[in-house]
């Protein structure tokens, strides 16, 4: 039997799904759930580098997200240059400056007092990879998004936790306005800073707030 519909000109290809015995899916859901609830946000790295290949193939599974009309508008700079990351961490700390010191609310700055952060990112240098990700709006060369900010919020909640998976620490930084990153990584106008990304494994020294995670009954609501 021939099957027709309103896509049949489009080419398709057979699914193919992971097959997971039931018995298994419980334990696999748990496993999993068993190292993402050890990512921290850290903000002390330490020296060692980081593979390229770990950086490379997180970024391949990043760009396995789902994205509107299947678009794409993710870019990823990696940038590991010393002088590029001065850079960025001059630009970074003059607008996080002006945050703290003058456009954030007092509610907000109460908001932030338990994670001890403040305008100084010197992580933005230590970090041994920084990874600026950007959405990809419409240029000459790139065509409409839609549903930009989800498509590449879900592919850096992928790329956040295939590079926990590889036992790197990261964290996710966003100073506003973002301007200053399409000239720190020089990218063209069409490209939208939305994340910067510090990534490395974490100093052995280390130290993290002191936070717990709401539970699961404070977060689902089953109808």
């Amino acid at each position: 039997m021939v099957h027709t519909s309103a896509h049949a000109a489009h080419p398709t290809v057979p699914l193919r799904p992971m097959t997971v015995p039931a018995h298994e899916a419980a334990d696999r859901s748990r496993a999993f759930h068993a190292v993402m609830a050890r990512r921290r946000t850290v903000r002390d790295f330490d020296s060692r580098p980081v593979p390229d290949t770990v950086v490379d193939w997180a970024i391949r599974t990043a760009a396995t997200a789902p994205s509107g009309a299947h678009v794409q508008p993710w870019r990823f700079v990696v940038i590991t240059d010393p002088d590029r990351k001065r850079r960025l961490r001059e630009a970074a700390e003059a607008e996080e400056r002006e945050f703290y010191e003058r456009r954030a609310s007092a509610e907000w700055l109460e908001a932030l007092a338990p994670l001890g952060t403040d305008w100084r990112k010197p992580f933005l240098e230590e970090a041994p990879v920084v990874i600026v990700v950007f959405e990809v709006h419409k240029g000459p060369q790139t065509p409409r998004p839609y549903y930009t900010k989800e498509s590449v919020g879900i592919a850096v909640g992928l790329l956040l936790a295939s590079l926990h998976q590889a036992g790197l620490a990261t964290l996710t930084h966003t100073p506003s306005p973002m301007r200053f990153l399409g000239e720190v990584c020089e990218r063209p106008p069409e490209e939208r800073a939305a994340y910067v990304i510090p990534v490395g494994y974490p100093a052995p020294d280390a130290r993290v707030p002191d936070l717990s995670r709401k539970s699961l009954d404070e977060v689902v609501v089953r109808l």
